[in-house]
C-alpha cells in the first residue's frame, strides 16, 4: 500500500526541501489533524506486567490503537521492544500497522516507529552489546560510531525510523541507579563518545535522540526522577556541554526531555531550557520528544497544573513537539490554550522530519524488501560487541604480573552469584532485562554465556568447580563457609561479584535501581573477602552496572578486574583477558571510590571538593582514579612539551609526548590531556580531561602523540554566566590518568577576555606518529 495522496501534491515532491513540503501539507491539515501529529501510541503495553517505564499504569488512559490513530498519529512506540517477536513477523506486523495509519488518515500519513537502543536495538533475537559505561570505558569514539551505524542499519531494515539513545546525562552521584546507560562522569569524553554514537546511528538514516535534557544525574540523594538542585555553573560547565556538542557538531535530530525538575522547575515545562538554550542558542531544528509520560507527571507528579490539558499547553509551549508513548495531554483543549502558531510550530518539525525520513514520498510503501534475511545478531554485530567488549575491560590490579594465566592452573575455582548468570552481563535497558520479566517463557533469543561457561572453555584442561557463595541480594551468608574452604583447595579462585541489573527496585542496579551505600550488594563484599583471604591465589572480578567501594578487595586480590556490563560477548572478553588471548586496554570513565568516600562526588572538583587534613575527617580520595586502567604491557609517557608558550585567546597550541611501550607485549596505551586553571574568575576543576587518545604499540616501540588545543577548551561560565576565555597562564598536562605525576607544561593565554557561544571549538584533535626503530 503507498500513499493515496495526489501524486501531484506539493508535499510529495521529493525534489522539493522538506521544509517546504511540510508546509505544503502543513496548510491542508485540520487542528485535529495536526494534533494527531503531535501524539503517539504504543500497541500491546496494555500487556505488560513488569514495568518498563515509570508509573506504566498511565497506558490506561490510553485508547485502542484503531481508535488512537483516527485522523493519523505522529509515532508508534516500541512495535519491536514491548514482546518477544520473532524478526521478520515483527516487519510484517509493523508494515500491517503502517497500513492501517495510513487508511485512517486523508492525507495516508504514515507514523514514525521509534524503539529503545541503548545497548543495541531493545527487541527479541538482536545483539545485546556492552552498556554505555563500557563504551565510555573503551575510550574509542571511532568503535562507538561503528557500533551506532550496526544499530541503526538493523533498525532501518525493520522499518523503524528513530532510537531513544544515548544518554548524556554526566554522572554526579554513583548511587543513582542509572550510572550503567551513562558514558561516565567527564563531559569531555560523555560528548566525544556520544556524538560518536549519533553520527554512527544517523549514518543509517536512523534519527537519534538525546537523552535526558538536562539535569537528570544530578538528583538530590541520587533518587531516581528527584529533584536537582545545581547551580547554574554546573549546569553550563558539565550538564550541558554533551549535548551542546551533540547538537552543533553531530547534527542529533531529536532530544528528550528529562523527568527531573530543576530548581523548581520541571524540565518538561521548562521552555527556558527547551527553546531558549536548545533552539534559540544552540540552533536545534529537530524535534522534542517527551519522556514517557512526562507530560502528564506535570499534573500528577510535580503539581504545576491541575488537568492534563493545562499539562499539555505547558509541555507544548515550552518546546516539546511528541507526546510519548501515548498521547494522553496533546488533545484538542489545547487550542484553547496555546496559540494557533505553536501548534502549527511543532508540527511543522514533526513533518518536516517525516519528509527527511522519505514519509512522505509519493512512492512510500510500508513493505520491507525482504522478511525472510533479518537478522538482528549477525556475524557482523557480534565482531563489533565482541571487541567493545574487549576494549572495555579495565585492569585494576595485576601484583607480581599474575596475569596473564599463561600456563594454566590445573583447578580453578570460580566463586561469586554473578559468575553464572548470563543476565548479569546486560544492563537494564537490554531485551533480556528489560522486556522478558513479562514473559517469563520465553528464550533469551541470544546466545550469551555466563563468565563460568566462558572460563570452562578458555581453559579446557584445568578441573573447575564453581560455589555461588551467596546470592546477589540476599542476606543469606550460609554459603560463604563453603567457598572459603573450597578456595583453600583450589590452584586459583576466581571470586565474580557485582549487579543483576532490571528496572524499578527489581535489580541492584538500572532504572528505579538506586543504593544508599557504595559497598557490594547483599553479602558480597564479606563473600569475597573471606574467600580472597582462604585462597591461595585470587583473581576479583566486579561485573556491575556503577562503581563500588572494592578497592580494599582489589588490593587483597593478586588482581581485579573492573567489567561495566559487558553485553552477550563480555564473558568471552573477561575470560580472554584472564588467559591473555585478550590485552586489557580499558580506562575507567568513573572513579572507583575509597571506602570513605562521600556522594555526591566525582574527579571534576574544586579544591574544596578534594582531601582537606584539618578541615574535616571524610577523605574523598578514590581507591582508583579516573581515566585508571593498566595493561600486559608498561607505558613511559614524556613530560609534555609544547610548540609555544605562548598564545592569543583565541589560539591554537599542540602539546606533544613521547610514549614507549618498554614492556614485553604489544598492547594499547591511551594518554589523556589535561587542563588545570590555577586563576579564575570562579573556581574551577583542580584537572579536567580535554583530550585522549589510543594508540598500539609493539615491545619498545614509541610513538609522538600531539594534541592541536584551541584556547577554547579553556573557557569557562564566569560570574555573569558568559562563557569566556581569560588571559593568564593554563597548565596542559598529559598523563595516565586523572591523578598521575607527570610534570604539566604551563601556557600564557594573551589578548583581550573573550566571550565564546556554542560555535567554540569542543574537541582537541589527537595524532600519533610511531617511531622508525
Amino acid at each position: 500500500m503507498t500513499h493515496d495522496a495526489p501524486r501531484d501534491a506539493a508535499w510529495t515532491d521529493v525534489t522539493l526541501p522538506p521544509a517546504q513540503r511540510a508546509r505544503a501539507l502543513l496548510s491542508q491539515l485540520t487542528l485535529r489533524e495536526k494534533l494527531q501529529q503531535l501524539g503517539s501510541t504504543w500497541p500491546g503495553s496494555e500487556d505488560l506486567e513488569e514495568a518498563v517505564a515509570p508509573l506504566q499504569e498511565s497506558h490506561e488512559m490510553a485508547l485502542p490503537f484503531a481508535e488512537a490513530i483516527v485522523d493519523g498519529i505522529g509515532h508508534i512506540t516500541r512495535p519491536f521492544g514491548t514482546a518477544p517477536v520473532e524478526p521478520s513477523d515483527g516487519v510484517i506486523r509493523l508494515a500491517s500497522l503502517q497500513r492501517e495509519v495510513v487508511a485512517a488518515n486523508r492525507h495516508g500519513i504514515p507514523a514514525i516507529a521509534h524503539e529503545e537502543c541503548l545497548t543495541g536495538l531493545t527487541a527479541w533475537k538482536a545483539t545485546v552489546y556492552p552498556t554505555p559505561l563500557a563504551w565510555a570505558a573503551t575510550f574509542d569514539p571511532e568503535l562507538v560510531a561503528e557500533m551506532g551505524a550496526a544499530i541503526g542499519s538493523d533498525m532501518a531494515d525493520l522499518g523503524v525510523h528513530q532510537g531513544l539513545a544515548p544518554v548524556l546525562d554526566v554522572v554526579r552521584d554513583y548511587r543513582w541507579g542509572r550510572v550503567e546507560e551513562t558514558l561516565g562522569e567527564d563531559p569531555h569524553l560523555v560528548s566525544e563518545m556520544a556524538a560518536a554514537y549519533v553520527t554512527g546511528l544517523q549514518s543509517a538514516g536512523i534519527v537519534a535522540t538525546l537523552k535526558h535534557f538536562v539535569g537528570y544525574s544530578a538528583s538530590r540523594g541520587a533518587r531516581n526522577h528527584a529533584p536537582v538542585s545545581v547551580g547554574p555553573r554546573e549546569l553550563r560547565d558539565v550538564l550541558l556541554p554533551p549535548f551542546e556538542k551533540a547538537v552543533v557538531a553531530a547534527n542529533v535530530r531529536s532530544v528528550m526531555n528529562s523527568y527531573t525538575e530543576l530548581d523548581g522547575v520541571p524540565t518538561a515545562s521548562d521552555r527556558e531550557l527547551l527553546t531558549g538554550v536548545l533552539r534559540d542558542q544552540w540552533g536545534f531544528t529537530g524535534t522534542v520528544v517527551s519522556d514517557y509520560w512526562a507530560i502528564p507527571f506535570l499534573q500528577s507528579m510535580h503539581r504545576v497544573v491541575d488537568g492534563l490539558g493545562d499539562a499539555g499547553a505547558l509541555a507544548l509551549d515550552a518546546g516539546i513537539d511528541v507526546e510519548l508513548p501515548h498521547t494522553a495531554a496533546y488533545i484538542e483543549e489545547l487550542a484553547e490554550r496555546v496559540s494557533a502558531q505553536t501548534i502549527d510550530t511543532a508540527v511543522l518539525r514533526v513533518l518536516t522530519q517525516k519528509a527527511e525520513l522519505g514519509l512522505l514520498d509519493a512512492g512510500w510503501s510500508p513493505e520491507r524488501a525482504s522478511t525472510e534475511t533479518v537478522d538482528l545478531d549477525s556475524t557482523r554485530n557480534r565482531s563489533i560487541a565482541g571487541r567493545l567488549a574487549e576494549e572495555s575491560v579495565v585492569l585494576l590490579r595485576n601484583e607480581d604480573e599474575r596475569l596473564p594465566l599463561a600456563d594454566g592452573p590445573r583447578r580453578i575455582l570460580v566463586v561469586g552469584p554473578t559468575a553464572d548468570d548470563p543476565n548479569a552481563l546486560f544492563g537494564c535497558y537490554s531485551f533480556p532485562n528489560h522486556v522478558l520479566p513479562n514473559f517469563p517463557d520465553a528464550s533469551m533469543g541470544v546466545e550469551a554465556s555466563s563468565v563460568l561457561e566462558a572460563v570452562r572453555r578458555e581453559f579446557p584442561s584445568a578441573s573447575i568447580r564453581f560455589v555461588a557463595g551467596s546470592a546477589v541480594t540476599a542476606g543469606d551468608d550460609t554459603g560463604i563457609d563453603e567457598a572459603a574452604v573450597a578456595a583453600r583447595e583450589a590452584d586459583l579462585t576466581i571470586v565474580v561479584v557485582g549487579d543483576r541489573s532490571g528496572m524499578f527496585g527489581h535489580g541492584t542496579s538500572g532504572e528505579g535501581c538506586d543504593v544508599l551505600t557504595l559497598e557490594l550488594p547483599g553479602v558480597q563484599h564479606r563473600l569475597a573477602e573471606e574467600v580472597i583471604t582462604a585462597a591461595a591465589s585470587s583473581i576479583l572480578v566486579v561485573l556491575s552496572g556503577r562503581p563500588y567501594a572494592i578497592g580494599g578487595l582489589a588490593g587483597a586480590a593478586d588482581a581485579a578486574l573492573q567489567v561495566f556490563f559487558p553485553g552477550q560477548e563480555g564473558a568471552a572478553a573477561v575470560a580472554g583477558v584472564l588467559s591473555g588471548r585478550v590485552r586489557p586496554s580499558g580506562r575507567l570513565p568513573v572513579q572507583i571510590p575509597g571506602a570513605a568516600s562521600a556522594q555526591p562526588g566525582t574527579y571534576l572538583a574544586p579544591p574544596l571538593a578534594l582531601r582537606s587534613e584539618g578541615i574535616s575527617n571524610i577523605d574523598p580520595t578514590p581507591a582508583f582514579p579516573f581515566g585508571f586502567g593498566l595493561g600486559y604491557s608498561r607505558f613511559e609517557i614524556a613530560d609534555a612539551r609544547v610548540d609555544g608558550n605562548t598564545i592569543a585567546t583565541d589560539g591554537t597550541v599542540v602539546v606533544s609526548t613521547t610514549v614507549t611501550n618498554t614492556g614485553e607485549e604489544r598492547s594499547t596505551a591511551v594518554p589523556q590531556l589535561y587542563l588545570h586553571d590555577p586563576v579564575a574568575d570562579v573556581t574551577r576543576p583542580v584537572t579536567q580531561l580535554i583530550g585522549f587518545a589510543r594508540v598500539d604499540l609493539d615491545p619498545g616501540e614509541s610513538a609522538d602523540v600531539s594534541f592541536a588545543v584551541h584556547a577554547d577548551l579553556a573557557s569557562y561560565t564566569d560570574r555573569s554566566l558568559r562563557r569566556r576565555v581569560d588571559p593568564g597562564v593554563i597548565q596542559l598536562r598529559i598523563d595516565h590518568h586523572a591523578a598521575g605525576a607527570q610534570a604539566p607544561v604551563a601556557v600564557e593565554l594573551v589578548g583581550p577576555v573573550r566571550t565564546v557561544d556554542h560555535t567554540r571549538v569542543m574537541t582537541v584533535p589527537a595524532t600519533a606518529a610511531i617511531r622508525v626503530r
